[in-house]
């Protein structure tokens, strides 16, 4: 349905919304840490780097959060109403990865 796969790669066919959505988070993520990067070179206090940090962390997990959604809602979903057990295993351990 909304997985192809080509040459051993699985993709992913996303909607406008929700690549637009996913897309803005992303931009705001990375505009996060190039003011931490200039923070840095501009010997900011070290406080308020990790406050920064802290918050480009809770924005990834953010993002993390709502992919991993979208992509259990769709591709999980989809390849259990198909039989495709083993991306319960897949599952499985993307989940373990996201909570080291």
């Amino acid at each position: 349905m909304d997985e192809q796969t080509c040459c051993c790669h699985k993709t992913k066919i996303r909607s406008e919304e929700e690549y637009k959505s996913l897309i803005h988070r992303l931009n705001r993520i990375e505009g996060q840490i190039r003011g931490i990067r200039g923070m840095v070179e501009k010997s900011a206090y070290c406080t308020d780097i990790l406050t920064q940090v802290a918050a480009a962390n809770a924005a990834l997990n953010a993002f993390s959060k709502e992919l991993l959604s979208q992509h259990i809602r769709t591709c999980v979903a989809q390849d259990i109403r198909e039989g495709k057990d083993e991306t319960i295993d897949e599952l499985v351990a993307t989940l373990q990865k996201l909570m080291k």
